[in-house]
């Protein structure tokens, strides 16, 4: 691990940060995290408990002078997305994120950085080793599984936490307050087929989408970026009728709330269009290389002969229907909050799509403020799927976290925040990213919710950075919020 990262300042934060870095933690693996965690919590003495599902709660009492002060539950979640560049050799399973400094930024080797959520676990690890920073009574929340369902959340009973407020260290812009977020569902869609033989006189190539930015599927679904799947998709579709093209396998995207920056599909054409076929799709490939020229100067789209022709292929009546569907279904924004300026309401990511062998599976996460508009979303997706004859499941879908303006703690951190910036206001919003207070809130009703964090750029994708200096101005306000958590009643 670098030591430039342990040297800056404020250095209990990037240090605490720098030992989270050297433990994996991919999403559904939090094994060795899980054991990182108590046993830190262990060693500082405190009550350590991890429930049911794996997430580790630590109790730290109040300094002195401080226990007539309501007792906080600091939260963040111990697992990251794990993405990086095809040009990468990283194993995250046995891998620590190999960081450096870039001017005012924290980055990672070609994978992502894990500042999402790690530098709120590494400011809740901080704040529970010190031995100077006055606080209340502390009960530190570490779910686990937040990136891929949620299911921490979702399985911390009522009664372990005593807490009446929940700061959640999940957001990332430092200038933004949140009091509400979307909710979500996974919706896949799944078909089999019977492969045939390929026909005599083809040829095969390999198609690849690269060089999209790819990020966060709620955060950044606004910004226009390229879907590798729906782009895919506008280059195989009108195939079979122009070239005799027909579908051996596609492999694109991977997580669910990843937007996909790469897509390889294996195909077949008749062999009378060899010439042809990469010089006639050069035209598609410019019209869609002009689209994305500003949100995407990086997008290449690649056309290689392949060596060894497919054996087997999709037959043309289920790739009729499967380019059509995949057509139909809708990707990003579908509709903007009419309650909050700039907001987006509803939304889904077309995030992975697998074909070959016989099988298709189509991986979507939808995403609103508003339930029935979620739901709305996911039957127009599942509609387009059935009708090609795919199953269609909706599972893990959790609440949105409905927002409360006259929240308590809500007017503490609007009050710090200009006090520490000069008379400037911050953001108070609602986030269409998936945070989890909304599924706290089920079992704790009463707890009053508020999240924050420092500017983190690029989450979900290799291109994941923290701003330095927002951490420190960040460290600075938490520190804040700490001395100033109001008295019981």
């Amino acid at each position: 691990m670098s030591q430039e990262i342990r040297n800056l300042e404020p250095k209990e934060l990037w240090n605490k940060f720098a030992d989270l870095n050297a433990v994996p933690r991919p999403s559904k693996k939090e094994e060795r995290v899980i054991a990182f965690m108590k046993d830190f919590g262990k060693k500082l003495g405190f009550e350590t408990i991890e429930d049911e599902v794996g997430n580790v709660i630590i109790k730290k009492p109040a300094t002195a002078g401080m226990e007539n002060r309501k007792t906080i539950v600091m939260q963040s979640h111990l697992d990251m997305v794990h993405q990086k560049n095809n040009d990468t050799d990283f194993d995250f399973d046995t891998q620590g994120i190999e960081m450096y400094v870039d001017g005012d930024w924290v980055r990672a080797k070609g994978t992502t950085l894990g500042a999402d959520n790690g530098l709120g676990v590494a400011t809740i690890m901080a704040i529970l080793e010190s031995k100077t920073i006055p606080h209340p009574a502390i009960e530190a929340l570490f779910t686990i599984d937040e990136e891929t369902g949620m299911t921490g959340a979702m399985g911390l009973k009522g009664g372990l936490l005593d807490g009446e407020i929940l700061l959640n260290l999940d957001t990332e812009e430092d200038d933004e307050i949140d009091i509400g977020c979307a909710g979500g569902i996974d919706v896949t869609a799944t078909a089999e087929y019977d492969e045939e033989e390929t026909p005599e006189g083809s040829v095969g190539y390999k198609i690849t989408v690269k060089g999209l930015k790819g990020g966060h599927s709620g955060m950044d679904i606004h910004k226009g970026l390229g879907n590798a799947n729906k782009i895919m998709n506008r280059l195989l579709f009108d195939g079979f009728d122009n070239f005799g093209l027909q579908i051996s396998e596609i492999k694109g995207g991977s997580l669910r709330n990843a937007i996909p920056r790469e897509s390889v599909a294996k195909v077949i054409i008749a062999s009378i269009y060899d010439e042809a076929f990469v010089f006639d799709m050069q035209e598609i490939v410019n019209e869609i290389k002009t689209e994305f020229k500003t949100t995407e100067p990086n997008l290449e789209i690649v056309f290689e002969k392949l060596e060894e022709t497919p054996a087997k292929v999709m037959p043309t009546i289920a790739q009729f229907y499967f380019v059509r569907a995949m057509y139909t279904a809708h990707n990003g924004v579908y509709r903007m909050s009419a309650d909050f300026d700039d907001l987006v309401e509803t939304s889904n990511n077309i995030a992975k799509v697998v074909l070959g062998e016989g099988k298709l599976s189509v991986q979507c996460l939808t995403r609103s403020s508003v339930e029935t508009s979620k739901l709305d979303l996911a039957n127009a997706l599942r509609s387009a799927f059935e009708l090609m004859g795919c199953e269609v499941e909706f599972s893990g879908s959790y609440p949105g976290w409905t927002p409360n303006a006259k929240s308590e703690i809500l007017d503490v951190l609007t009050g710090l925040y200009e006090k520490q910036n000069n008379g400037e206001k911050p953001a108070v919003v609602a986030c269409h990213a998936g945070l989890e207070c909304g599924i706290l809130g089920t079992n704790y009703p009463d707890m009053d919710m508020i999240s924050f964090g420092p500017t983190i750029k690029g989450a979900h994708s290799p291109d994941e950075r923290a701003s330095i200096s927002s951490a420190q101005k960040y460290w600075k306000f938490v520190l804040e919020i700490l001395e100033n958590i109001p008295s019981k009643n």
